[in-house]
């Protein structure tokens, strides 16, 4: 489950609340991100079945992630593949979660 970017999907708020299919917790998502992202986040934006399947993705990352357009237009599995890596756009992911650095070195030496 791990993102383009290198993010754990298993483990954002957005899909666990759409796994467990629990409006409610969808609903406290939504005013959660609109606080912390300063943003209108509507309940229906969050539903997310994680970044890289054919279902359902959340509005940010479905409309607006740069990073999961551009690794999605060229192929790649993760940003890791791209020979720009790291862009400024996965740059900033990576400085605000150390976590995802981490998961796209290993996913580096797993297929490197």
């Amino acid at each position: 489950m791990i993102a383009y970017c290198g993010l754990d999907c298993s483990k954002c708020e957005g899909y666990l609340a759409t796994q467990a299919d629990d409006a409610k917790k969808i609903a406290a998502v939504a005013r959660k991100w609109s606080r912390q992202f300063h943003s209108d986040v509507k309940p229906e934006h969050v539903y997310c079945d994680g970044c890289k399947t054919g279902a359902r993705k959340s509005f940010y990352c479905n409309n607006l992630c740069k990073i999961r357009a551009c690794c999605s237009n060229k192929k790649f599995n993760t940003c890791v593949e791209c020979v720009d890596f790291p862009c400024t756009d996965v740059s900033f992911v990576l400085d605000h979660a150390p976590e995802a650095k981490e998961n796209l070195e290993k996913e580096r030496r797993n297929n490197g």
